[in-house]
């Protein structure tokens, strides 16, 4: 068994990943590793452990499911490597919703509007139109790959079908969200708002930071962009300036003065 590290691992398998399924591919692994241990020996990770990543999840979802794939995805890569000398994918098995929480949570997702800005809405359009002519592309890759009849060790096969999974999962999930997509304009109101530019002093350490409030999925923290779902958007939303507010976030609570809102 190989020494290699999880971490190493992941960007081994994230080089071979293309397109928009590497950042979805690098997200779920990210959070693999840093639960698990990026440092830790790969050769060390047993089913247990697999199995244990699986309850920490959560039940299984349409989410839960796309970040289980992305997984199982890597654990196949590991084995056809030879990294790993047996699948570890099988162990990670999501635990079935209740009837009660499957039809709760489908009943918020066909009830709730996302509020996207206008760039947000173009952004999404251009990956959808981006993903479709990808869809093309990789199943002419999985016509090439059966041409080998042998499907027991053929890995272009598996990678290739394992990109087609991600594309579609992600064409659908771009599709609903335009379907449920509210665009937010201008509003001038003088209101922390999806859509604006707000500068807030950090009370404690007199820092003063810019954020552009957007819609979850416009988040971009390198790009100043949060979402008005994170802890920050939440406590900002609705205030003008001058309010203080305090953010519960997972580092501890932060007390924050608005200083301006900037449509």
């Amino acid at each position: 068994m190989t020494e290699i590290t999880l971490g190493e691992a992941v960007a081994s398998y994230i080089d071979t990943v293309k397109g928009p399924a590497r950042r979805a591919a690098l997200a779920e692994l990210d959070r693999l590793s840093r639960w698990y241990g990026s440092d830790k020996p790969l050769g060390a990770m047993r089913g247990h452990d697999v199995a244990t990543y699986a309850e920490a999840m959560g039940p299984s979802s349409p989410e839960t499911s796309r970040r289980a794939a992305q997984v199982r995805g890597f654990f196949v890569f590991l084995k056809k490597e030879g990294v790993l000398e047996q699948n570890l994918g099988p162990h990670l098995r999501l635990k079935k919703a209740t009837k009660a929480r499957r039809g709760i949570a489908a009943g918020a997702a066909a009830s709730t509007d996302i509020e996207l800005t206008k760039e947000g809405v173009d952004a999404l359009q251009a990956e959808l139109q981006s993903l479709m002519e990808q869809r093309i592309s990789v199943r002419e890759d999985i016509r090439r790959a059966m041409l080998d009849k042998d499907f027991r060790e053929n890995a272009p096969l598996d990678v290739a079908k394992n990109e087609q999974g991600q594309i579609e999962a992600r064409i659908r999930d771009i599709e609903e969200m335009l379907k449920r997509a509210v665009i937010v304009g201008a509003g001038g109101t003088g209101r922390v708002r999806v859509g604006c530019t707000v500068t807030v002093t950090n009370l404690a350490s007199g820092r003063e930071t810019q954020y552009a409030i957007v819609g979850p999925t416009e988040a971009n923290a390198a790009d100043g962009k949060i979402s008005s779902a994170s802890p920050v958007g939440k406590a900002l939303i609705g205030c003008v300036e001058g309010d203080e507010v305090e953010v519960d976030a997972p580092a501890g609570v932060t007390k924050l003065r608005v200083e301006s809102v900037k449509d």
